[in-house]
């Protein structure tokens, strides 16, 4: 080679070295600096839809940046999330998960995704306990009636949920487990049309997320049995607990975080779980989310990892004892 371009060749590597150091050494003093994506791996309409929508604009007025939401759903939440563990790890691309992903950890051994291997957990956003409602025509008031029912017509009866694995199919199968019952699993492709579903009659039941199934109850399209929480719902006061209405020691929920693809710089990942966390500590916040029984969660970076280990191995426990995966 002409040694009168090696000169301007590794000048040239060095620049671009010294720019890439440049770079690491502070994206979290500028970012963000062009629009996020934030990737909902499910249907429009669920908690983890509405809510994501709310993060992005109090993220768009803390950072002042554009903050888009897309809708990826499909495959029990994979099909959104592979996509974002493929993304570049320079916080642009963001996924809001719920314990879906960590049950899907012992459901789904053939994703194209490690959970714990292949994200970088940013922050917790909010949980809430569900409300068991039953289609307007089913003949039972309570969970007691309900439980009886299925044992005299074992099979016979079915629930709804948004697909296999998320927290609508875990609360069902949980019952069922506890009870002793066998009832039908009937997956939707969302959350909404799950709930479309028990509102005109087509599946018996359903657990669903208070927030969004709240309407529905106050309706009369459908008829709330009971909660799924330790204590009783402050949105359905007079609506008792599964665990005190008949199956002791029942609880389910439903809860909501932020990952970042693996990779994404620490500082970054710092900055996001500031701004997450200012939000759940806002107290206009937790007013107005405690309106549909939803309660803030806040964690730094490192908590929330071993949150989430501790989920994968609660769900995995679950899912194993109400025979939702085989030994």
């Amino acid at each position: 080679m002409n040694k009168k371009i090696l000169v301007p060749l590794a000048f040239a590597a060095s620049m671009a070295f010294c720019a890439a150091l440049s770079n690491a050494a502070e994206p979290a003093d500028s970012y963000p600096q062009r629009p996020i994506v934030i990737v909902v791996p499910f249907g429009a309409g669920g908690s983890a839809d509405v809510y994501a929508r709310y993060l992005g604009e109090q993220l768009q007025k803390q950072f002042g940046q554009s903050v888009v939401v897309e809708n990826k759903p499909g495959a029990g939440g994979v099909i959104g999330t592979a996509a974002v563990a493929r993304a570049q790890p320079d916080g642009y691309t963001l996924l809001v998960m719920s314990n879906t992903q960590t049950v899907n950890e012992t459901l789904l051994k053939d994703k194209p995704y490690d959970l714990m291997k292949d994200f970088e957990p940013v922050a917790p956003i909010n949980e809430a306990s569900l409300v068991l409602v039953g289609k307007k025509g089913l003949d039972v008031s309570s969970v007691q009636e309900l439980i009886a029912l299925e044992k005299k017509k074992p099979g016979e009866l079915n629930y709804a949920s948004s697909g296999i694995g998320t927290p609508y199919h875990i609360a069902g199968a949980l019952f069922g487990s506890m009870a002793g019952t066998d009832a039908q699993h009937v997956p939707y492709k969302s959350s909404g049309q799950a709930r479309t579903g028990v509102a005109a009659g087509e599946v018996d039941y359903m657990f669903d997320a208070i927030a969004t199934m709240q309407a529905f109850v106050n309706d009369g399209r459908v008829k709330a049995l009971a909660t799924t929480g330790k204590k009783r719902s402050p949105v359905f006061p007079d609506i008792p607990t599964v665990s005190e209405a008949g199956l002791p020691g029942y609880e389910a929920n439903i809860w909501l975080g932020l990952l970042a693809p693996k990779g994404t710089p620490p500082g970054i990942v710092a900055k996001l779980n500031q701004a997450v966390s200012a939000i759940a500590n806002n107290p206009a916040v937790q007013q107005q989310w405690a309106k549909d029984g939803v309660a803030p969660m806040a964690m730094t970076p490192q908590a929330f990892r071993e949150y989430l280990q501790q989920d994968i191995a609660r769900l995995r426990k679950i899912a194993l004892d109400a025979n939702m995966v085989q030994h």
